[in-house]
């Protein structure tokens, strides 16, 4: 290939360069020299012949205050904050974020849909503190409209996709829902002795189990459980969901740690062990992945369930490619060595830190400390893992970092040693570069079609859209990186969201007919009900914007 084979912006992106496309941005493509047959023939190692269903043709970014798409797409608003989505008389929560399809009787019209709903607003829902503090009221109304719901929609004769209020599986499960706590901090001092917790909020995004469960994950908690004056070390788990069983206690897992949980990603070791990657989603923070002590037996069923109650917690040390045991031995063995520096980024003395670790509840309630301390290595906020269907590589989104000049992330992609899930040696590489060169910037929420296709959304803050070095980008998008073919390694936009919203928690149906996703937080940086900056979705009567979970179809069968 020669040096004008490939423009600026595939080089940045491109797919399997690694760090070396990075230090070669400004000195020329002859870094790809060579290349063209693997390009050729896909990052995955087989030709894939089913582009065709994913052609689009770009859009290109836009300040509208609306959610654009590629000509020959629709979207219709399957349910909005506030719409009744039962006979009971419960109501769709506030900013919803992660969505999952469980189809009924495996149906790709009609199923049930999982939804986050990730924080609440002192505008449009609950209303401003009185002096420091919100009423009893307020903090229902709080604690309600996070956690999550469980919703029925179906694609009628028309192909509109709706809600079915009538569903008997509709319900919400919120702040105020009772879960019960599992693994090695159950019953802990490190939780207050609790064995059941009041509610989950702050729900990022999340996961699916291999046995159909639902598995959401607590992201930013710390003001929640202020506000509301609740125990702090109750929030920040995974929690678990049956959508299709009420009488399945919802619970969260203490053994996959404590932390600012973006998502999950489920896979299996080579022997038969449920390994799950986690990201913490804030500055110099840590990705991590939990192997269950027992093996998978696919006719359990949902008894599986005691497989994340039981098992070893690692960090993975980007500079050494090992993934490091988060245990209490490794720390106290570690702080009894006269010779162990404790890491600059932790005040605490020795003495303080042995008083503070003193059982593996300790570890995993305070575990984004305990990694740090054990040498794991800080990252660009990892948010959403993947594990590749294709090849079991790890794909991880690292939104940004710009106390480190990572301003606009990129995506890294992990290489298991003998491609073994259960390994604990690992290599990596930079898989996208965001930045003006590919024309997308803060990765977020990832996802794969069966064409082999990388989806990802962005997530530039609101407050710095369209301004300084964000301002190319305009609105926050979705973004399709092909990993095969002449479009290879390019960023395509297929979706432009409304005003200060991003698009989150992309989901397809089965057969990829559908693709489920949430417009979370439109008009985030509205100051008054009288001058709002966005009125998405625009519908009427509507007097505010409203976070709503869409279906997009127009997909080529």
């Amino acid at each position: 290939m020669s040096n004008q084979g490939m423009d600026r912006r595939t080089f940045l992106t491109f797919l399997g360069t690694g760090a070396a496309a990075l230090a070669a941005a400004s000195t020329g493509l002859g870094v790809l020299e060579g290349k063209a047959e693997a390009a050729e023939k896909g990052i995955f190692g087989f030709h894939v012949d089913k582009n065709a269903k994913f052609k689009f043709e770009p859009i290109a970014p836009s300040s509208a205050d609306e959610l654009l798409l590629p000509k020959g797409f629709k979207y219709d608003v399957v349910a909005a904050y506030g719409d009744i989505i039962n006979n009971q008389g419960d109501v769709f929560g506030f900013n919803c974020d992660f969505t999952i399809y469980f189809p009924i009787e495996g149906s790709n019209t009609r199923g049930l849909l999982w939804v986050n709903h990730e924080y609440s607003s002192d505008l449009f829902v609950h209303g401003a503190k009185s002096g420091d503090k919100y009423s009893a009221e307020q903090i229902r109304k709080m604690l309600y409209t996070q956690g999550g719901s469980i919703i029925e929609v179906y694609r009628d004769a028309a192909g509109l996709w709706k809600m079915d209020t009538s569903s008997k599986y509709a319900r919400r499960v919120s702040g105020l829902t009772p879960f019960a706590l599992t693994g090695p901090a159950k019953g802990s001092l490190a939780v207050g002795g609790a064995t059941t917790v009041q509610g989950t909020f702050a729900n990022c995004s999340g996961g699916t189990t291999l046995w159909n469960t639902v598995l959401s994950c607590e992201e930013n908690y710390e003001a929640t459980s202020t506000d509301a004056g609740l125990n702090m070390t109750h929030y920040g788990w995974v929690v678990e969901v049956d959508p299709f069983d009420p009488s399945f206690p919802v619970r969260k897992h203490t053994a996959l740690g404590r932390f600012h949980h973006e998502n999950s990603a489920m896979g299996i070791s080579k022997d038969g062990r449920i390994v799950v990657y986690m990201g913490d989603d804030k500055t110099d923070a840590c990705i991590y992945k939990y192997i269950s002590d027992g093996k998978y037996v696919q006719s359990s069923g949902r008894s599986n369930t005691s497989l994340l109650e039981n098992g070893q917690l690692y960090a993975a040390d980007l500079r050494n490619g090992k993934w490091i045991l988060l245990s209490h031995g490794a720390v106290n063995t570690a702080l009894m060595n006269e010779k162990y520096v404790i890491p600059s980024a932790i005040k605490s003395t020795r003495a303080d830190l042995l008083k503070k670790y003193t059982s593996q509840a300790d570890v995993l309630v305070h575990v984004a400390e305990v990694a740090i301390l054990l040498g794991a290595t800080p990252t660009d906020r990892p948010e959403d893992l993947e594990i590749s269907p294709f090849d079991n590589t790890i794909f991880v989104a690292h939104t940004n970092n710009d106390v480190h000049g990572n301003i606009h992330g990129h995506i890294t992609r992990l290489f298991e040693k003998d491609n073994d899930l259960g390994a604990t040696e690992f290599d990596f590489e930079i898989f996208a570069a965001g930045g003006r060169q590919s024309g997308f910037s803060a990765p977020d929420n990832i996802t794969f079609d069966t064409a082999g296709n990388l989806w990802t959304v962005t997530d530039i803050s609101s407050s710095k859209l369209g301004k300084g070095v964000y301002a190319s980008f305009k609105n926050n998008g979705v973004f399709v990186i092909p990993t095969s073919g002449n479009q290879q390694g390019k960023a395509l936009q297929f979706a432009s969201a409304p005003v200060e919203a991003e698009m989150t928690g992309p989901w397809f149906t089965p057969d990829e007919s559908t693709l489920f996703m949430a417009v979370q937080h439109p008009g985030e940086e509205t100051k008054s009900l009288s001058d709002l900056t966005s009125r998405w979705p625009h519908r009427l009567g509507d007097h505010m914007p409203r976070p709503a979970v869409v279906a997009i179809t127009g997909f080529k069968k």
